[in-house]
């Protein structure tokens, strides 16, 4: 069993036997590994309080070829992310981002999407409360095209013909992406109202500045997205860190 080692990211813990947790990682150089923390429910364990949820370090692994749990020989804490616990709309984007990577990162490496996640930790940390929810939506969009599935905006996501620059959108999730308006009639699709379209480009563009959402849009926005990832990444999953962000339960409160 070779001992590799790769900056990595807890996406889950939890309890295996009386004193050892499996979490789930996402590794730069591994893709999405699990390894059993031996002792790490231990008083004295090695391992302290470092597997938390979101906690960033330097991952040691033993890994055993054709299995899909390995050891988790040590972990080196470097950041715990404590700022995203500041209030519920960060930490619920953080742990939607962390359930996209969990669920579809693939278990190969793929450090495009771990760098998204790693920055945008750090991008939620420091945001001020007023912009974080439109932050989400770009974050999630980021990760979602990183892992392979960028909507189309610019041209139709059928025949590729360009479309014009102002007006109303077709849009169809199940598509990915804009039609043009002949492959609207014949496919089917959502309009996208030039507002709408205006903030989704702004929001796929990570060096736009953010638009400013008004209740009815971010709600649209919301819908918009969480039907995507559940139609090309969800393939019949349970994603409850995404519905529980889709419904904002303490924003009604």
């Amino acid at each position: 069993m070779p001992l590799v080692s790769s900056p990595a990211i807890v996406l889950s813990a939890f309890r295996y036997s009386e004193s050892s947790k499996i979490v789930r990682l996402a590794t730069r150089d591994y893709g999405v590994q699990s390894g059993i923390a031996k002792g790490a429910l231990r008083p004295k364990s090695r391992f302290g309080a470092a597997l938390q949820l979101l906690s960033e370090g330097q991952a040691h692994l033993l890994m055993k070829e054709h299995r899909e749990l390995h050891i988790l020989a040590g972990f080196e804490l470097r950041k715990l992310h404590v700022g995203l616990t500041s209030d519920l709309e960060r930490y619920a984007i953080a742990c939607a981002l962390s359930e996209v990577m969990l669920r579809f990162a693939p278990a190969d490496p793929h450090p495009e999407s771990f760098d998204v996640l790693q920055a945008s930790l750090d991008q939620l940390e420091s945001i001020p409360l007023a912009q974080t929810e439109a932050l989400g939506f770009r974050l999630l969009w980021q990760l979602v095209s990183a892992l392979g599935f960028a909507p189309a905006l610019h041209a139709c996501v059928i025949d590729g013909h360009e479309l014009p620059a102002g007006g109303p959108l077709p849009f169809s999730t199940r598509e990915g992406g804009a039609l043009c308006s002949s492959c609207a009639a014949q496919q089917g699709a959502s309009q996208l109202p030039e507002r709408d379209r205006l903030d989704l480009v702004a929001l796929l563009d990570p060096g736009a500045d953010l638009p400013v959402l008004d209740v009815r849009h971010a709600a649209a926005h919301r819908r918009l997205l969480a039907r995507y990832i559940r139609y090309h990444l969800g393939e019949g999953a349970e994603l409850p860190a995404l519905e529980f962000w889709t419904q904002r339960p303490w924003a009604a409160a």
